[in-house]
This record gives C-alpha cells, sequence and structure tokens, in this order.
C-alpha cells in the first residue's frame, strides 16, 4: 500500500503531488519554530511523526510550563526526550514515530544522556524510533517533515537538533546559543514551513512510505479528525492555497530514482521576469549553476540575488562546496554581461558569521519554495529530500503575491539589520536588491559582497570533478572524465582559468 504511494505517477516531472493546504505560514529561525512545534505536539491525538536528518533529544524546544488545557498544576518537560515520553503517558492513544538517518548512530553515541532517551523509547511501546539505511552508499537521509495527526505538517530546514537554535536578531554573543553540553555556538539562519489541511495528509503519505521503505512496518493513516493541531499563538500568512511537493531520492532496492527537486529548479529559475531571490546552505550545484548561466546570458536578465553562509561547516564540506562555489561562480561570471547575478553572505554587528541553512527561493514573489533540498549536487540526485512550494499561477492562488512580497522584505530586512519600511524605500529608489544592499552602511547586522578567494590547483581539481559531492551515486565509484564534474561535456559553463 506505502510503496504503491510512493511509486504512483507524479504530477509532472517537476512536481509529486498539488494539494491544498487550508493554512500556511513560514517560520523564520528556530526559537520561533521549537516553541510552536511544542504547542502542536501539545496538541497531537493521534500520531507524531518526526522525520530527520538529525534529531537530539537533549535539546529543550522551550521552556517546561503549565499548559492551558492541563490540570493547573500540571507542567510538562522542556527537554526534548522526556517532553515525548510525557507526551505518550499524558495521552494513551498517542503514537510517536521518529526516523533519522543512520549515520546519526554515531553522534548519538557520543552526546550522553541521549542513549538513555533511546533506551526509554525502545521500552515504550507508544514511541517507535527508526533509522533510515534505504539508500545507497554515499547518499543521506536528509528530510526535515513533523507530520501531526495528519492534518498539520512542517517541511523544511529546521531539524530538531543541536545547533539551530536561534533568534531573528542573530546577535553576536547570545548566552542563550548553547548545546546541551553548555558550549556556545554561533548565529544560525533557518526556514520552514507549517501547513495544515490536505497538503499535510499528502506528506503523511510521503512520510509513511519512506517509514517502509526504511523497513518499519505498514502505518496507516490517521483517521480523520475535525480538530487540529495548529498552534493557536500563530496567525498563518497564507490561507487556502495548493501547495505542490517535489522530492529527491536515488535509486535503491527496487525503489527507481526521483529527481522532480532538480527538474523544479531549472524550471522556476527559467520562469524568472524580474528576480530570484535564494537562501542556500551552499552554491555548488552544476545543474543549477548552468540554469542560471542561461538567465544572466540573455539581453536583459533577471536580478538574482543568493544568501549564502561565509563558509561550511566541516572541513569535508568546505573542501567540496566552497571550492565548487568559487569555481561556480567565476564560471557563471563569464555569462553574466550586466551583472545581474550576486552573491552576499549575512553577519553579525560584530562581524561573525550568521550561518545560513535556510533552503528558500522566491521568484518574481509569484512562487515561494522551502525545503531541505541545497542548491548543491546532493540534493539534487542523492540523498532524501523534500521542498514545497506555493505558485500564484495555480488555481485559486492569485492572493499570495502580496504576502510572498512581505516574506521577502522582511527576510531582506533582517539581514540588513534595517526595518521592513527602511528597506522598502530603498527598494524603491534604488530598483533593484542589490543596489539597495549596496548603499547601505557597512556597520552593524548587514549583508556583505561575498569574495571570491584564490584556490589552489588541488582546489581546482577537486572542485572541478564533483569528487566530494557527485550528481547521482554511480559517479561516486566513476573515474573522473569528461562525462562528470563541474564542468562536463555537454555543458554550457566553461572551466576557468
Amino acid at each position: 500500500m506505502d510503496r504503491a504511494v510512493d511509486e504512483d505517477e507524479s504530477a509532472t516531472p517537476s512536481v509529486w503531488r498539488y494539494a491544498r493546504a487550508s493554512r500556511a505560514h513560514v517560520v523564520i529561525d528556530a526559537a520561533a519554530y521549537f516553541e510552536l512545534i511544542q504547542e502542536a505536539m501539545l496538541k497531537a491525538r493521534q500520531r507524531i511523526f518526526l522525520i530527520s536528518w538529525d534529531f537530539d533529544s537533549r535539546i529543550r524546544l522551550g521552556p517546561g510550563r503549565r499548559w492551558w488545557n492541563l490540570p493547573r498544576r500540571a507542567v510538562f518537560p522542556a527537554r526534548l526526550g522526556a517532553f515525548m515520553v510525557w507526551l505518550a503517558k499524558r495521552t494513551p492513544a498517542l503514537r510517536i514515530k521518529l526516523l533519522a538517518w543512520n549515520f546519526g548512530a554515531i553522534r548519538f553515541l557520543l552526546r550522553g544522556t541521549m542513549i538513555i532517551d533511546i533506551i526509554r523509547f525502545r521500552f515504550n511501546r507508544a514511541i517507535g524510533f527508526k533509522l533510515d539505511s534505504a539508500h545507497p552508499l554515499g547518499c543521506s537521509h536528509h528530510q526535515k517533515i513533523v507530520v501531526i495527526d495528519d492534518r498539520f505538517a512542517v517541511c523544511g530546514g529546521i531539524d530538531v537538533t543541536s545547533d539551530r537554535w536561534d533568534t531573528r536578531a542573530h546577535l553576536q554573543d547570545d548566552l542563550r546559543r548553547r548545546r546541551p553540553n553548555g558550549r556556545l555556538y554561533g548565529p544560525w539562519h533557518d526556514v520552514t514551513m507549517m501547513l495544515e489541511g490536505d497538503a499535510a495528509s499528502a506528506l503523511g503519505d510521503l512520510g509513511r512510505a519512506r517509514w517502509r521503505q526504511a523497513g518499519g512496518a505498514a502505518m496507516p493513516p490517521c483517521a480523520p479528525q475535525a480538530e487540529s493541531p495548529w498552534p493557536e499563538m500563530l496567525a498563518a500568512e497564507f490561507r487556502s492555497v495548493e501547495v505542490g511537493i517535489a522530492r529527491t531520492r536515488a535509486a535503491y532496492n527496487g525503489y527507481r530514482e526521483i529527481s522532480e527537486i532538480e527538474a523544479l529548479f531549472i524550471e522556476q529559475i527559467a520562469r524568472a521576469k524580474r528576480f530570484i531571490y535564494a537562501e542556500s546552505q551552499y552554491f555548488a550545484s552544476r545543474c543549477i549553476a548552468e540554469a542560471i548561466a542561461r538567465r544572466v546570458s540573455e539581453p536583459d536578465p533577471p536580478e538574482i540575488l543568493l544568501i549564502n553562509p561565509v563558509t561550511a561547516h566541516g572541513w569535508l564540506e568546505q573542501a567540496a562546496m566552497d571550492t565548487a562555489r568559487v569555481r561556480l561562480l567565476h564560471a557563471v561570471a563569464e555569462k553574466d554581461h550586466a551583472g545581474r547575478f550576486r552573491v552576499f553572505v549575512p553577519v553579525t554587528a560584530g562581524g561573525a558569521q550568521i550561518y545560513v541553512h535556510a533552503k528558500l527561493m522566491i521568484v518574481d514573489d509569484e512562487i515561494l519554495r522551502v525545503g531541505s533540498a541545497n542548491m548543491n549536487n546532493r540534493s539534487m540526485g542523492l540523498d532524501t529530500e523534500c521542498d514545497v512550494f506555493i505558485d500564484a499561477a495555480r488555481p485559486g492562488n492569485g492572493h499570495v503575491v502580496p504576502t510572498i512580497t512581505a516574506l521577502r522584505h522582511s527576510l531582506l530586512a533582517e539581514h540588513c539589520g534595517v526595518t521592513v519600511d527602511h528597506l522598502v524605500s530603498l527598494l524603491a529608489r534604488h530598483g533593484s536588491m542589490a543596489a539597495a544592499i549596496d548603499v547601505l552602511p557597512r556597520r552593524g547586522k548587514r549583508l556583505e559582497p561575498f569574495v571570491l578567494r584564490p584556490l589552489t590547483e588541488a582546489e581546482k581539481t577537486i572542485a572541478d570533478s564533483a569528487l566530494l559531492d557527485p550528481e547521482r551515486p554511480k559517479e561516486i565509484f566513476e573515474p573522473i572524465g569528461g562525462k562528470r564534474g563541474l564542468f562536463r561535456r555537454g555543458g554550457i559553463l566553461r572551466r576557468p582559468r
């Protein structure tokens, strides 16, 4: 049953399914998200299904506190692991399912008390915890989805784990940004989308199919219910909108390859008439760079503005993603005759990097896209990904444009450290996002132009081969040559000197 759902025909080569959302809202940064998802979990009646790249039961979603529908003296735990056990005891009919990438097992061993939580989960019949290894060697399970009662869902870039919590202020030294071991971490920017209605049910179908593929027992849909876990404190930005869902999955064990996300990126970049605003952890995808190069080589190209972190986290990501970014930006620049493609990095008032983990794209304020997929090769063909989007061109969605515009202005204002009103006036005066950013003073919280650093010959070779960021699993074992890499034969990008 679940396999049939997973393998059904996609709506288009770039979209798995369209479904209506009675409410939808983009949540910016994990301080807000953790509090909202905790409230939604408190309202769960049948099932909480959490699908994640990483999961840390030691984190605190929010302060333990009294709740409106609990007895007067009842208080729930703040720590995630204890909170889930408490939920299972409070609501005997509730079932909690946790699915995380199997590589997480290594991390779990280093997380002290998390092992105790996992043991408690194993002995609690209401809680099912599973590690996902249903992918080829070298791939990962990278989705970040929560589905509650098949009525409410979340899809985006925020894992329920450590090093994610931050406010939109992204303060230089915020003592609340602490790992469970007490150590501080730096500013972190992220985005996810909350959905209610049929769109949430569709994500429930996707999640149950993934659970089965990972070796879990068949999981029936939740029974229809009138009550919604939608957080009462959240006023939805969007109402009654059609939502598209796109996926990436490598072929494995009889399951076919799915590359809807790659096709959707190419399709949506090609559609832009005026501008593209995007936030991504990486810029290392050959197919996305080629799609951008085609647009900026046109006589009257759209403005394309990308928000990236200064550098990736970890030496392997830096070797793979940072070097590929430099090579691709040089190659795209050769096509960019009008200087319409700009990359900026957000920093705090003190100049510290604000790490961009968000995966978001806005096209002409008509398309809003949020998901788990980065602008790198892995997200196009190796890792299991899920993106959701709202398109004003779809039936009944014409009313969404002002809301998407407001979201883009809010994000830009956040990064620039100015009010929305000031940002809007700058856009009106200067006519483009990059021009508005360029006139702002280089002090305070701000966006800085990304500076291309020189690469060694060894770094160029590794980047060009895409050895550490292949597009498909078979390329992991293929010899390096003209049929693979950033500048493969037949591509429009020329290898920069």
